[in-house]
């Protein structure tokens, strides 16, 4: 199926579009966090964690939400699966700050959950300590010690597997006095230190010493950073209500002794030491069986790019009367004699870049907005070169050549409708089915969008990507 991209330019932004054209390329960072010793806010219970990262942008100094882990029931010793990744730039001053709350309910509001600390530092410290490890007393409750937050930092190698795997238990040790097991998996990376870093848990299965777990996908670079000779400890479990789940046993196995599980069922036993070393005659605490695995490589843009996809841009160019008199130099279709406009300058800026991707370098162009000659209709969906059965212009100097010749002869009105040219687009987009061209549509606008409801639903029923750039910072609504 054919893929469409739409893209809105708000005006005010073109200067920061250029400074991420720009931008340098960082190196991608795997943080992981447990806490240690956190408080107990609960009555007849312990905490119920969770943490949230939040980012200092560097031009406002204003700290936005990163991400949320998963919440861990009923612990005050966490270790977080949820991993946060993050770009690193060794030039920049990246000021992080871990909040950690005792979730109470299933509302998203934090202000109505317990708070249990803080902690702030940079993503330089995280990286610059040894091992890439770093430990400190979370902050934030006077007169209380909130225990102490431990982070991680590893980077990420460039592996793009992802690995589909199902897990069986035979014969698991029962733990349970009233029944008899309530099993559930945790999987470990090594680090290069040696030590280990959680990365995937299994959902429990009740009442059961012969588990069958549900089948889950996990990025290999999750697994073991693309070393396939790392090892991977895997845990077994009986969950415990109270969050004190009682040790079955372990095995360790490596991603290349997973991955031949495509072509036959691989088993381990599972051992628990304490008891080996207890029993004489103690052979295992069950076994666990690789009943499938399939590997999947996540395919990028160059891929497709490179195994022959067409890029097809189409350009819709916002011609309300909010955007100010042409005449004018107030406003952003200003006809200089001397320099672009704004409109002009994010036209290029944009359709330069993706103009290397198209083979033919013919573009529809498309306005909207105007009230067109001769008789003064509206149209949210016209032609910049006044053809409408072939609005394709040549290069985007053709484009512009045909932008500035519809602000001689159109007049600007309104309102702000955008449904209709992602609809003209979607169209097209829609007779390609076999995933051999890829649709791009850039709507450059400046105004409040006057039909959300209808432009929403173009957006859903094209199966579109939005992105949105504004002065302050870059918003991206994805459907």
């Amino acid at each position: 199926m054919s893929t469409m991209m739409s893209g809105l330019l708000n005006m005010a932004s073109v200067a920061d579009f250029e400074a991420l054209a720009a931008a340098i390329p960082a190196t991608k960072v795997e943080i992981t966090v447990s806490c240690r010793n956190l408080l107990d806010r609960d009555t007849f219970s312990k905490s119920d964690p969770i943490c949230v990262l939040y980012t200092q942008t560097v031009a406002s100094r204003e700290w936005r939400e990163f991400g949320r882990t998963e919440v861990i029931d009923n612990t005050l010793n966490p270790d977080f699966v949820h991993k946060f990744i993050l770009d690193y730039f060794f030039e920049e001053r990246q000021n992080l700050r871990f909040d950690l709350y005792d979730l109470d309910s299933k509302s998203e509001n934090l202000s109505k959950h317990d708070f249990l600390g803080q902690m702030y530092c940079t993503l330089g410290e995280v990286v610059g300590s040894l091992g890439s490890r770093m430990e400190r007393p979370l902050a934030g409750i006077p007169g209380k010690n909130c225990g102490a937050i431990i982070v991680k930092a590893e980077e990420l190698g460039n592996c793009r597997e992802s690995v589909l795997m199902q897990f069986c238990g035979n014969k698991l040790d029962k733990k349970d006095f009233f029944g008899k097991s309530d099993p559930f998996l945790a999987f470990y990376r090594t680090n290069e230190d040696g030590t280990f870093t959680i990365c995937h848990k299994t959902e429990v299965v009740k009442n059961t010493l012969d588990p069958v777990w549900q089948a889950f996908k996990i990025p290999v670079r999750a697994l073991c950073n693309g070393d396939y000779d790392r090892a991977i400890k895997i845990e077994v479990y009986d969950w415990d209500r109270d969050g004190g789940h009682d040790y079955i046993g372990e095995f360790s196995t490596s991603y290349r002794e997973l991955s031949k599980g495509h072509s036959h069922f691989t088993v381990w036993e599972v051992l628990n030491p304490k008891k080996k070393k207890k029993k004489k005659k103690y052979l295992n605490s069950g076994t666990v069986t690789l009943l499938s695995c399939f590997i999947d490589v996540e395919v990028t843009f160059l891929d497709y790019i490179k195994g022959g996809t067409q890029i097809n841009f189409t350009v819709a160019i916002d011609f309300t009367a909010s955007n100010g008199n042409p005449s004018q130099p107030t406003s952003l279709h200003y006809m200089s004699p001397y320099h672009l406009n704004a409109y002009a300058l994010a036209l290029r800026a944009v359709g330069e870049i993706i103009q290397d991707y198209d083979s033919d370098k013919m573009f529809p162009a498309l306005g909207f907005g105007a009230k067109m000659p001769p008789d003064g209709r509206v149209s949210h969906e016209f032609p910049l070169n006044g053809n409408p059965d072939n609005p394709y212009c040549s290069g985007i100097d053709g484009v512009l050549e045909a932008y500035y010749q519809s602000l001689k002869s159109v007049r600007l009105y309104g309102p702000t409708y955008f449904s209709p040219v992602i609809n003209h687009v979607a169209r097209y987009a829609s007779l390609v089915k076999d995933g051999s061209e890829y649709f791009i549509l850039l709507i450059i606008s400046d105004g409040v969008i006057s039909d959300m409801a209808q432009t929403k639903e173009s957006i859903v029923n094209a199966e579109a990507v939005i992105v949105l750039y504004t002065r302050r910072d870059d918003y991206y609504m994805k459907h």
